[in-house]
């Protein structure tokens, strides 16, 4: 089920986060999160049209670009773009997709559900992480 506590726990496990959306502005969300995300230990990987290094990590402009396997698939795109993202990440065999605070579609969701991903919506590992301490 989608954003249970035993399915973020796991979510929170895995090693490898493409982060979609993550550029080089230290003002939006998502480079917060990343360097969080890579404090904690994680891989960060971001996915941006401009494809920057962030957080010394190579950027790249599509998931598919990635050469290497993805375990979740973090987004912060809007709503109304991140069926697509998500698409993406069941095409590349990611293991979860992680939907930010207010980035919401069911539809997404139910496709990434249906393919056996895991699944987070409406939510923020940050976030998740604070409860965990």
């Amino acid at each position: 089920m989608i954003n249970e506590q035993n399915t973020i726990d796991q979510v929170l496990a895995m090693k490898t986060w493409a982060v979609v959306g993550l550029g080089n502005n230290p003002d939006r969300a998502a480079f917060g999160v990343a360097k969080l995300l890579q404090d904690k230990g994680h891989r960060i990987i971001p996915v941006y049209p401009r494809a920057e290094m962030v957080h010394g990590e190579t950027g790249y402009k599509t998931l598919g670009e990635i050469p290497e396997s993805i375990d979740v698939v973090d987004c912060f795109v809007n709503s109304s773009h991140v069926g697509k993202v998500v698409d993406e990440a069941i095409a590349i065999g990611a293991k979860a997709v992680w939907l930010q605070l207010d980035v919401i579609d069911h539809e997404a969701i139910n496709r990434a559900q249906e393919a056996g991903l895991l699944t987070i919506m409406d939510r923020c590992p940050a976030i998740e992480y604070r409860k965990k301490n």
